[in-house]
């Protein structure tokens, strides 16, 4: 059977059928999922009941996959997983019982509620992450993600003009510190402090640009403070307008990949605490201010 995609949002998201992704790829299947990332920027994989090995394996098949910075930061006894690459979105600690609400890894989870790009407080961000649901709640819970590159098209000749030189510097420190959180490691300083990255990528494989936004961006080299936190607000206001929002309403099994290059994301409450949700995360390396300075110049 061939792969078939249909796109399920005006401007991006493609549903994929016609391919199991519990097995190993071949290359004309990786190529075509390649050349579908490209078009669609995210694209939703239904009834994959993936195991946390092969969910790697599918992962490997696009690039190196990089090991998550909650991973690194927590102690060896507090991972679910002791496979790094794997990230654990989920409400349940080492026992499998459920977080209590004032749990500390609990709070610094509910940073991702806020729009954000997978890991652009790295020096080298995300490139695809891919999301696999094993439980969810019955209601709520949602991911969105929000066309960055239908939000570039849709700025005015000026406000291009405007975006497309800045540098923005990105920490975890400033999304966490947006939900109340301050983030401190004397072991791993190092991870903490702002990187930069450019605000406007191009895409070599197209051409097309987008916006590289996030919640991580706390700066904007060469503005004040202030005036870049107010100005990153009014982009993100414009980039999540509803119409480049596409939310997804995860069924178990479920299996949704992203380019952080080219979308944002967030995560949406669920109502009742009491019910599990459980999904496991893989991402891979991405991009640098090396790498988008040649992304640029490839546009």
């Amino acid at each position: 059977m061939a792969i078939t995609i249909r796109r399920i949002h005006p401007t991006f998201v493609g549903e994929v059928s016609g391919i199991d992704i519990t097995q190993p790829l071949q290359n004309h299947q990786v190529q075509a999922i390649e050349a579908a990332m490209h078009e669609h920027a995210v694209l939703v994989f239904r009834d994959q009941p993936l195991t946390d090995q092969q969910q790697v394996a599918f992962t490997r098949h696009f690039g190196e996959l990089e090991v998550t910075l909650a991973g690194q930061l927590a102690k060896p006894e507090e991972r679910r997983f002791q496979q790094l690459e794997l990230g654990d979105i989920s409400n349940l600690d080492v026992s499998e019982k459920l977080r209590a609400r004032d749990d500390a890894r609990r709070m610094y989870a509910l940073a991702n509620r806020l729009w954000h790009s997978d890991a652009s407080f790295r020096a080298v961000g995300a490139g695809y992450t891919l999301l696999h649901a094993r439980v969810i709640p019955s209601k709520g819970g949602n991911t969105e993600f929000a066309d960055m590159r239908a939000a570039y098209d849709a700025l005015s000749d000026e406000e291009k003009n405007e975006v497309e030189a800045l540098i923005c510097e990105h920490s975890i420190v400033y999304s966490r510190e947006l939900v109340g959180l301050a983030v401190k490691s004397d072991e791993h300083a190092d991870k903490l402090k702002p990187v930069p990255h450019r605000l406007v990528l191009t895409d070599p494989t197209n051409g097309r640009k987008s916006l590289y936004l996030s919640s991580h961006i706390g700066a904007i080299q060469g503005w004040p403070v202030p005036e870049a936190r107010a100005f990153i607000r009014d982009l993100t206001e414009h980039a999540t307008q509803r119409q480049f929002v596409y939310a997804h309403e995860w069924r178990v099994n479920d299996l949704v990949m992203w380019d952080n290059r080219t979308v944002m994301h967030r995560a949406r409450a669920f109502k009742d605490l009491q019910e599990k949700r459980d999904l496991r995360r893989t991402s891979l390396k991405g991009v640098g201010l090396a790498l988008s300075r040649r992304l640029q110049a490839a546009g």
